[in-house]
């Protein structure tokens, strides 16, 4: 039998992102907060200590900061009609575990949103007509607007400490001319700090983009360009391009994440507490489901608890929030067959490709192993609806960027199409070409759809003996016709370049996901926010629409996938849900809107 523990008002699942921002925006409500974390305690000491954090072979090919997928993982299918199996070798994603989450081992690059995609099928149906959206295709608005949103981007953006250059503040054109995005919304404010210096391949893309009559503009990075003290008083170094980004904890504290930006001040908050290794099982509900009473929890010794709660904040990894509500029956099950229901709805992902420019050794020297994890130039001349997709007859952008964020010796090395797999002639090109390549991105939106969706596996387990999450998830013709138009374009870019070689990933028609080969960590849907529950498991708040002291942020609150990186909208959907909570929900306990 389960513990029972001293109540708090509110208890968070997840130290991540959002349950850090969740934690210091009640805390400083005068809530008493407990954060649970399933994975053990993580920091810049020990986690990312110089030099034994640079270390690619434990960090990059063995995984250290990532979910153990021997305890708890999930299956994958193509279709209904496939049988799930379990994904046990790391490949197209990896999610983190440990406090800081995915948000410690992420890159850094740092994006709002492009506003258009807060309002989706209503763009798409105003501009092209009903019929240009294919059967199947489920998009749907957000249900709140980028001028919402905008004091949360901002906010969100001084917390993190973000390097970038401002297009426009306030109506006034600041960066024509000087790295700003000629297609970004208006701001209230410039980025904390100036973006990061550009590599040379960096400058090598913007010059050829330039060339075509794009507009190419400085990466906004959560890699530090100088040094930073945040509103919470947390202190961060200039990044030194070291290029330990992705997968690794910063030794400089210069790239952005919970335990750098939020935890410091966390730490001083008497009404705060974290708990790692604290797996939650499952959120407790009344016994009429309306209304939820607090989680239960296994600690490392295999002890169960029960944590009761007023708020429950489920803000852990994204198919993990999902995996959670199904399991504890809050909203739902979403039925593919029917297309009723929600919890599951939704899945998307990023579509994503990727093309490599090889040069001469007396053209550019790119010095691939410097780099940081946000660093980089980008056009958005394709992204969201900044170009007519109707001759294309598609849905969906993508932003193109050559982020040079540091090419390691083991997995980095490249050669060019044509060149042997092994032997001298690998070797010799090896050599020749280390130095002088760069990789560019098509970063393209994903759609969702009716058969893309999450449920819980009717035969695989985890380790508590509970039922792992099978994602059901395949690749559409529209998805396809997109990136392939995108990597094209990207092909020019390479060419204009002037380079020895191309090397270009183009997606053949009626191929399926690879889980084998890494894409992103960008998981989205699954609880997806929106203004009818019919069709959404929470609100325009992150409020669920049956359990209503039950708040899920995360980008598993994503009607579909962006062009951007997910973080920066993360972070301003829950500083917003956070807002509402503190100035609405704890004056009036209830639902937040009528359903």
């Amino acid at each position: 039998m389960a513990k029972v523990l001293d109540k708090k008002d509110v208890v968070i699942v997840g130290f991540g992102w959002t349950g850090a921002i969740m934690a210091k925006e009640l805390t400083e409500a005068g809530l008493d907060v407990v954060a649970l974390e399933r994975g053990p305690m993580r920091d810049t000491y020990p986690d990312g200590v110089y030099p034994q954090t640079m270390d690619e072979l434990t960090f990059n090919s063995r995984k250290k900061l990532f979910m153990d997928i021997s305890k708890e993982t999930v299956t994958l299918r193509h279709s209904v009609n496939d049988v799930a199996v379990p994904y046990r070798q790391f490949g197209a994603f990896l999610p983190g575990t440990g406090v800081g989450g995915a948000g410690l081992h992420w890159s850094g690059v740092h994006f709002r949103v492009d506003p258009m995609e807060l309002r989706m099928r209503s763009h798409y149906e105003e501009r092209y007509g009903k019929a240009f959206i294919p059967e199947g295709m489920t998009i749907q608005d957000f249900g709140v607007s980028y001028e919402e949103l905008e004091p949360f981007f901002d906010f969100a953006e001084k917390v993190f400490g973000t390097s970038g250059t401002a297009w426009s503040v306030k109506g006034e054109k600041v960066g024509e001319g000087k790295g700003g995005n000629y297609f970004a919304p208006d701001r209230s404010n410039p980025f904390p700090l100036p973006a990061q210096k550009n590599t040379v391949s960096a400058q090598v893309f913007g010059k050829a983009a330039a060339s075509l009559g794009y507009h190419p503009y400085n990466l906004p990075s959560a890699n530090t360009s100088g040094p930073y003290t945040n509103p919470y008083g947390a202190q961060m170094g200039p990044c030194n391009f070291c290029g330990y980004c992705s997968g690794y904890a910063c030794y400089m504290y210069s790239k952005a994440s919970p335990n750098v930006n939020v935890l410091p001040a966390l730490r001083q908050e008497p009404k705060f507490e974290l708990r790692t290794d604290a797996h939650v099982l499952r959120v407790n509900l009344t016994a009429d489901k309306t209304l939820a009473t607090g989680v239960t929890y296994v600690d490392a010794q295999g002890r169960e608890f029960e944590q009761p709660a007023d708020i429950v904040i489920i803000g852990a990894f994204q198919f993990n929030n999902v995996r959670l509500m199904l399991l504890s029956g809050i909203g739902k099950p979403y039925d593919p067959k029917t297309g009723e229901g929600v919890v599951g709805r939704n899945f998307a992902y990023q579509n994503e490709a990727g093309v490599k420019a090889f040069f001469d050794k007396e053209q550019h020297h790119t010095n691939p192993f410097i780099g940081a994890g946000g660093n980089g130039m980008a056009i958005d001349d394709f992204n969201a609806d900044n170009f007519d997709h109707g001759p294309h007859g598609f849905v969906g952008g993508s932003p193109f960027w050559c982020n040079q964020a540091g090419t390691k010796p083991i997995a980095g090395v490249t050669t060019p199409p044509g060149t042997p797999k092994w032997g001298s002639q690998w070797k010799a090109a090896t050599a020749d070409y280390y130095t002088h390549h760069l990789s560019m991105n098509a970063h393209g939106a994903h759609q969702s759809y009716r058969d893309n969706y999450l449920d819980l596996d009717p035969v695989y387990t985890d380790a508590y003996g509970q039922p792992l999450l099978r994602m059901t998830f395949d690749w559409k013709e529209n998805d396809i016709k997109m990136i392939r138009f995108m990597v094209d374009k990207l092909e020019g870019i390479a060419k204009a370049m002037g380079p020895k070689a191309i090397f270009a990933h183009k997606r053949e028609f009626n191929s399926h996901f690879d889980a084998t080969t890494y894409q992103t960590t960008h998981l989205n849907g699954g609880a997806i926010m929106g203004t009818d529950p019919n069709t959404s498991a929470l609100n325009r708040y992150l409020q669920s629409w049956d359990v209503h002291n039950v708040f899920v942020p995360g980008a598993s609150a994503f009607p579909q996938g962006l062009g951007y990186n997910p973080t920066g909208l993360v972070a301003a959907l829950t500083y917003w849900s956070a807002r509402a909570i503190r100035e609405q929900y704890l004056k009036n306990p209830g639902p937040l809107v009528q359903a």
